[in-house]
């Protein structure tokens, strides 16, 4: 991060709407143009700016490009974490700036409401599907309720919800998290989630396109690693689990929540299921070869299918440091 650099970007009142903006939620180029009311080429460049001074990163979802602000470590994560209180600060001194950025808000509401029609439009067209899956078993609050005693009161860290689907995980869990990243393969998925998931504080909160076969993520990077309702579209649920312990620090949480095998064969070609849930011997079996030790799961029986919900902790030390 160049000093330099820094100052010359702040140096501009639309880029100063822009990171106050992006304090608040992760926005795509084009809902920038959209709400500073200016043109996306112009919002682009201003973009770039802040992107190769290292005030904000770019991530491509799609044939989108959002704009977040920079999560930096070390002596620039120390500049970056008084960036919201400097620009509250400078909000205040200028009334040119706070006229432009109660502008703004206002218009940010009507991201968010779109965010949310569009979400709404999703549910609509799938409701008679999930609604047709959501009669075969325990009700959503139930299984809730079960996953939050099966985690217990143990810390969440650092949690990625892997097919976070609807968001619908990372809502329920927020408050007991440090850090939440939301990943889903789908695009459509990923904006339903980003309606549910907008009001979080967006320091704590990503979401993430990707495959759980190839995380984008490093080594030991999670604290608690979440499926609900996932696994069983996985062609290779041992891939999955071995990509999934490799993100999880050593002493950290996986928590799985899926069906109990079962024999619904329509399941398969009318919801894409690929496996028709899991024996407690095959997941056993599964988390002890990709290098967590499971503990005893629980069941939901009171549906056609039953729910099970197996937690384990994942075995090993911190990549580069000595076993004590």
């Amino acid at each position: 991060m160049r000093t330099e650099a820094i100052f010359r970007a702040l140096a501009d009142l639309t880029r100063l709407r822009i990171l106050r903006l992006l304090v608040s939620m992760e926005l795509a180029v084009g809902e920038l143009a959209q709400v500073l009311g200016q043109s996306q080429p112009r919002v682009s460049r201003h973009v770039a700016i802040l992107c190769e001074c290292g005030l904000a990163e770019r991530r491509r979802e799609g044939s989108w490009v959002f704009l977040r602000l920079s999560r930096a470590e070390g002596p620039d994560g120390e500049v970056l974490a008084g960036l919201s209180d400097l620009l509250d600060r400078t909000v205040e001194a200028d009334a040119e700036l706070a006229q432009a950025c109660a502008q703004d808000s206002r218009r940010l509401v009507e991201i968010r409401d779109a965010r949310e029609a569009q979400a709404q439009d999703y549910f609509a067209a799938n409701a008679q599907d999930w609604d047709e899956l959501r009669r075969l078993h325990s009700s959503d609050e139930a299984v809730e309720a079960a996953l939050e005693r099966a985690l217990g009161d143990r810390p969440l860290g650092h949690l990625l919800d892997i097919g976070t689907g609807t968001g619908r995980m990372a809502e329920i869990f927020a408050a007991r998290a440090e850090r939440i990243v939301a990943l889903d393969k789908s695009l459509a998925m990923l904006r339903v989630a980003r309606a549910k998931l907008q009001n979080l504080p967006a320091d704590r909160m990503e979401l993430v396109q990707g495959d759980f076969v190839d995380l984008p993520f490093d080594a030991d990077e999670f604290d608690t690693v979440l499926f609900h309702q996932v696994l069983h579209f996985a062609q290779s649920p041992a891939a999955v689990l071995s990509e999934a312990a490799r993100v999880t620090r050593p002493g950290g949480t996986v928590a799985i929540v899926d069906f109990a095998a079962h024999s619904r064969e329509d399941l398969r070609e009318k919801h894409a299921h690929a496996r028709l849930g899991f024996t407690d011997d095959q997941i056993h079996e599964l988390l002890g070869s990709a290098g967590f030790n499971p503990a005893d799961p629980l069941a939901l029986e009171d549906g056609e299918l039953t729910v099970k919900i197996w937690v384990a902790e994942r075995l090993g030390t911190r990549a580069g440091r000595m076993a004590s």
